[in-house]
């Protein structure tokens, strides 16, 4: 039964971008205003990155710092997307098998994958919640399927 689901049956098609030249503060109000902790970079439809909310974490300004809050921000706004992205991005294809997926996260300890198609074209994304989603509903086909036996 989970041997046959791919992941293009459970990945989010509609997929929110940014672009590298987006300032981190964007992104950042995208993330939270979503409720997302990931943005594919693209670059004329190309997938050129990937920012996570880590990234953007990492890259605000410490508060050990002798600037004044209007030179941080002024800082923090002139930021790009493209300065704390990873570009080595990893992909899964929509027609592997979800399992596959989830191995390729495990063993590089990362949360989501951009869904590209055979064109190098985004097509979707695939996180952990996605997968938990599939075995809870798994779970309760099984479930619901023993009720009737």
């Amino acid at each position: 039964m989970w041997a046959n689901n791919k992941v293009s049956d459970w990945m989010t098609a509609h997929v929110i971008t940014v672009t590298p030249d987006t300032p981190v503060t964007v992104a950042h109000h995208k993330m939270k205003e979503m409720g997302i902790r990931r943005l594919p970079v693209l670059d004329h439809d190309r997938l050129v990155g990937i920012v996570t909310i880590g990234d953007i974490r990492e890259a605000r300004p410490s508060d050990a710092t002798s600037l004044t809050i209007w030179e941080l921000n002024y800082l923090w706004a002139q930021l790009t997307v493209e300065r704390v992205m990873t570009r080595n991005v990893l992909t899964i294809h929509p027609e592997s098998s979800i399992f596959e997926a989830a191995q390729i996260m495990l063993d590089n300890k990362v949360s989501g994958l951009p869904v590209v198609d055979d064109s190098g074209r985004l097509v979707g994304m695939l996180t952990e919640s996605d997968i938990f989603k599939m075995l809870v509903r798994s779970r309760d086909t099984v479930d619901s399927g023993m009720a009737t036996s």
